[in-house]
């Protein structure tokens, strides 16, 4: 386990001490260094990593794909789509598999990168804008959502080709890459950004000792302030060891706008595990300024998610999990009578963009949703 002692905040062959607290620092005498633009600001393109059988096998994979062909057509009609193919093998299938499907190759962007897994958004970079508003990556650490076994297939998550993502893309683009390994543990679920200021996180999933050992929650907003520009933060208890991620906040509660915090009604929050203080706390929420946030409420799918197998997995859906692109606006659906619900809901939130449901039941059976799989990258 990293030690959290060790920060070395190295970015490519320069500036060494970018990455490391500075002893006696306070967040009152942080300075904002970067800033994460937030996920609706105008995108150059969406990343993406291609499911393979390389950890999981076909079947994973198989089940999979038919998502990741709709994501792909949808998302190219108003941006790039940058897909990271495991080899060139997976790259000629894919590129069958679109074509296959009516979808054009103009437009898209491979990348021959190994990775172990599909969840960009918790080991993918994080693009940030400095103080000159040039474009950099940030490459937090990743270690599997704390080193567990993977308590679908019993066996150890690797992750070490996942980890190595935004570093390959950062040399890929030539772009400045701040090295944040040694600094925290951080997985892009884990927190959700205004885009004014404000940081909204479960604890559990980041201050825990599988992630970042040690580390108080002071540190944790130093850093935060320092390198995604957030001062102001909204910090829920969560659950350790409710799922794998140590419940990550992008699966119940999403900043819609400045204003707005996409979230569930009470009820279906309980059902969803969590916990009565932290709804008590999200629904009393202020931003920065000290003002309330606005809530927009969407379901829960009506009856338990089903695999295209007909599975049961015995629990319900969250539609908060969706992705806001540059004309799209990308929502979990599982073939329930409340997708289209939950879609009209947010089409009348994002009038100028088109709500398209996208079909996740497998995805979700192996614990995730579109949000967990997209990877934004903010316009130059």
């Amino acid at each position: 386990m990293l030690c959290f002692l060790l920060l070395t905040g190295l970015i490519f062959s320069s500036c060494k001490e970018k990455g490391r607290l500075i002893p006696g620092e306070t967040l009152s005498s942080t300075r904002i260094e970067y800033v994460m633009p937030e996920e609706g600001a105008p995108h150059e393109g969406t990343w993406l990593q291609w499911p393979h059988h390389h950890q999981y096998g076909k079947a994973y994979r198989d089940g999979l794909d038919p998502t990741w062909i709709e994501m792909t057509r949808e998302l190219q009609k108003s941006e790039k789509v940058h897909i990271i193919a495991y080899d060139q093998k997976e790259k000629d299938r894919i590129s069958n598999l679109l074509q296959g499907a009516g979808v054009s190759l103009q437009g898209l962007d491979f990348k021959l990168f190994k990775t172990d897994d599909t969840w960009i958004r918790d080991n993918g970079p994080v693009f940030v804008r400095d103080k000159n508003g040039e474009l950099l990556i940030e490459d937090w650490g990743f270690n599997a959502w704390g080193r567990k076994r993977d308590y679908l297939t019993g066996f150890p998550i690797h992750y070490a080709y996942c980890n190595a993502i935004p570093q390959k893309i950062g040399r890929d683009q030539n772009r400045e890459l701040i090295d944040l390994n040694a600094s925290m543990i951080l997985e892009g679920g884990s927190v959700e950004i205004d885009g004014r200021g404000t940081l909204m996180a479960c604890k559990s999933s980041i201050l825990n000792r599988n992630r970042n050992p040690g580390m108080s929650m002071e540190e944790a907003e130093i850093l935060f302030k320092k390198f995604l520009g957030c001062s102001h933060f909204i910090w829920l208890d969560g659950q350790a060891g409710l799922e794998i991620t140590d419940q990550h906040i992008d699966g119940f509660a999403r900043f819609a706008d400045a204003h707005t915090i996409v979230t569930m009604n009470e009820a279906d929050l309980l059902e969803y595990e969590v916990k009565p203080s932290d709804i008590d706390r999200l629904f009393s929420a202020k931003d920065k300024d000290g003002v309330a946030y606005q809530f927009l409420k969407l379901p829960l799918t009506q009856k338990n998610v089903r695999t295209t197998n007909g599975t049961d997995m015995g629990y319900k859906g969250s539609y908060v999990n969706y992705y806001i692109a540059n004309a799209r606006v990308l929502v979990p659906n599982y073939e329930d009578s409340n997708d289209s619900l939950a879609n009209a809901i947010l089409q009348s939130f994002y009038p100028d963009r088109t709500v398209v449901g996208i079909d996740v039941r497998n995805l979700y059976a192996n614990g995730g949703m579109i949000h967990c799989v997209t990877q934004q990258q903010p316009l130059e």
